[in-house]
């Protein structure tokens, strides 16, 4: 049978499957270089990690809003009957709080860069100049942005590793179909 593009009551298709893991990987990448970044002592090396760490930011903004208008257009396949009460209310609740850190925290980031006293201009893949956002430059919004991102990225990394036990547990303990539906497409069809 031809893959498809959408999602079926059981699975999710291929436009769905792409950009959650596209997503996922730049997601916990940025963390990974989000951490070398700031502890490496070549100031040239730190620059140049800085600014494809800001690249990346901003292709992940760029990803999220058709990934959630993608969610929103399309059907949510039903989880398992093996999935219980409690999860099938949590699980609505830990995608939105997923969402809402993929959004919150690349804006952050681009606030941050916007009140930098530094003013050091963002060039996503040296392709061109982003502007900063319409915020007052000072240190002390540096600073608080500063924190904010950074306590935004523990938060957002340690709900990712929550979601990939999660997904684990269903395929090695549960063994039911909840993450094999986000690797093998739905069916044209299903």
């Amino acid at each position: 049978m031809e893959s498809s593009i959408t999602n079926t009551s059981t699975r999710y298709g291929w436009a769905m499957i792409v950009l959650h893991w596209l997503i996922g990987i730049i997601f916990i990448g940025q963390f990974v270089l989000g951490f070398v970044m700031m502890r490496i002592e070549s100031q040239r090396t730190a620059f140049e990690l800085i600014q494809l760490h800001k690249s990346f930011g901003f292709l992940l903004l760029g990803l999220i809003i058709p990934r959630i208008a993608w969610r929103l257009g399309n059907i949510v396949p039903a989880l398992p009957s093996s999935v219980g009460g409690l999860e099938r209310q949590a699980a609505p609740l830990a995608h939105f709080a997923l969402y809402l850190f993929q959004i919150t925290l690349p804006l952050s980031g681009w606030a941050l860069v916007s009140v930098s006293t530094l003013e050091i201009p963002s060039m996503p893949f040296n392709l061109f100049v982003m502007p900063n956002l319409p915020l007052a430059v000072s240190d002390a919004a540096e600073s608080f942005w500063t924190a904010a991102h950074w306590y935004l990225a523990y938060a957002g990394i340690a709900l990712v590793v929550l979601h990939v036990l999660a997904a684990l547990r269903h395929h090695f303990w549960l063994r039911d179909s909840v993450l094999a539906r986000m690797i093998t497409p739905s069916s044209a069809g299903e």
